[in-house]
């Protein structure tokens, strides 16, 4: 007991008054967010829950055919024989999908990079980039299926197409936002132009990165199902096409879900990988 006791009397002593403030501060700081976040988790559910009520009341004054409630969606979707048709629909457009917003990013990130650093090359690609920006997606489905087909080169195309311009305005002026003291920096330490790209510029670039990523998905996903019904019916278009023929709403209405929660899925996903990578910055 008096080795205990000599101890807390050392951890006092040593321990100022200021030390002991800060503290106590950064702890009702950290128990003041949890509950804010709990508080607006709590909203968040509320909110949905709020929403589908008032879906169902609504839709209890019209026909089913017209407007199906909730319910009728919450049992098309723990239909097992429409499940598997379902997934197996989803699995088929997740593929061009993820490879058209890969070559996105591919090409969006080194290419805005080079576009905000360089006033020259952003004076001759702008006006491209505008451009391509203003034009309706859907106008070049034409040009795709003359180009590619109707089948999966001609869907990453136009997903490809509907997710870059977003990324690249993004990129862009992330990479135009960044202080050019960190580059002195960089270089009053010897680093070379690639050390400069990677641990400079990049980590520089981050939020504006995560919010290309958040924007060009949204993108993506939109892209997914323009293709799949604007070009030949296939996956979750193909669905949507064969209910809207035997006039089942619900059917179509609950493919809308899936493709929903499948761009707040990305969202969360995304969310959490910038909470991660950032959690030094502050929003």
């Amino acid at each position: 007991m008096s080795t205990v006791r000599s101890s807390m009397r050392r951890y006092w002593m040593s321990t100022s008054p200021s030390d002991l403030a800060a503290s106590g501060s950064r702890g009702l700081r950290s128990r003041l967010g949890a509950v804010l976040l709990n508080a607006e988790r709590l909203t968040q559910v509320a909110s949905i829950v709020a929403g589908l009520l008032i879906w169902e009341l609504v839709a209890t004054q019209y026909s089913a055919f017209i407007l199906p409630p909730p319910s009728a969606v919450l049992r098309r979707l723990f239909d097992p024989a429409f499940d598997l048709k379902l997934l197996k629909a989803l699995y088929g457009a997740l593929q061009h999908m993820l490879a058209g917003f890969g070559l996105a990013v591919a090409v969006a990130v080194p290419l805005g990079i080079l576009m905000g650093r360089h006033p020259r090359i952003n004076a001759m690609l702008d006006p491209l980039v505008s451009a391509l920006y203003a034009i309706p997606s859907v106008a070049f489905v034409p040009f795709l299926v003359i180009w590619f087909g109707l089948f999966f080169e001609s869907r990453v195309a136009l997903v490809f197409i509907m997710a870059f311009p977003d990324m690249l305005i993004v990129i862009t002026a992330g990479a135009r936002d960044i202080k050019r003291n960190l580059f002195a920096v960089g270089r009053s330490f010897g680093a070379s132009p690639l050390q400069i790209a990677l641990k400079v510029t990049l980590p520089a670039m981050l939020p504006f990165l995560m919010t290309a990523f958040r924007v060009g998905i949204a993108r993506a996903i939109n892209g997914m199902i323009t293709a799949e019904l604007f070009l030949a019916a296939v996956n979750l278009g193909a669905m949507m096409k064969d209910s809207a023929r035997t006039f089942d709403s619900a059917g179509v209405l609950t493919v809308v879900v899936v493709v929903c929660l499948l761009g707040l899925t990305a969202q969360a996903l995304i969310a959490a990988l910038e909470a991660r990578l950032l959690h030094w910055h502050h929003r």
